[in-house]
């Protein structure tokens, strides 16, 4: 089931994500799809205060993975930078898939053979400067 809102603020995508933070489970691994500047980041940093991390949560572009201590492990993946599923391998990234954290992946769609089946999905496409439309997949609201 696909459920669909529409965010009119940064401060909205956040008050979403914290929502989704409630359903979040560990082992989970949350794909994130949407164009540059769409919001993925955004979403993450208001799960990531939603479960209790106080660190500042940026894209990590040039890292491939940042993690954050919380109510349990975040793992913030972002594959923007990166050209194959290959690279993703060597990098060890699958190893937090099945981590004893949450795994959020930035730029999912170029890992789509190697992140897992039951992934949950979340859908961010821009309207205009301000509003975002989300469809978030596989969690039940």
């Amino acid at each position: 089931m696909t459920d669909k809102f529409i965010s009119y603020s940064q401060d909205d995508t956040r008050a979403l994500a914290g929502k989704v933070a409630d359903k979040i489970k560990k082992g989970d691994v949350v794909a994130l799809f949407g164009e540059l500047g769409a919001g993925k980041t955004c979403f993450v940093q208001g799960f990531a205060k939603a479960f209790g991390i106080t660190e500042i949560v940026n894209s990590p572009s040039f890292a491939i993975v940042n993690v954050y201590d919380g109510r349990m492990p975040v793992y913030h993946m972002d594959f923007y930078r990166i050209d194959s599923p290959d690279e993703i391998r060597a990098i060890g990234c699958e190893d937090y898939f099945y981590g004893d954290g949450v795994c959020f992946i930035e730029w999912a769609e170029k890992a789509k053979d190697i992140i897992p089946p039951d992934r949950k999905e979340i859908y961010i496409k821009i309207i205009n400067k301000t509003e975002r439309e989300i469809k978030i997949k596989g969690f039940n609201f």
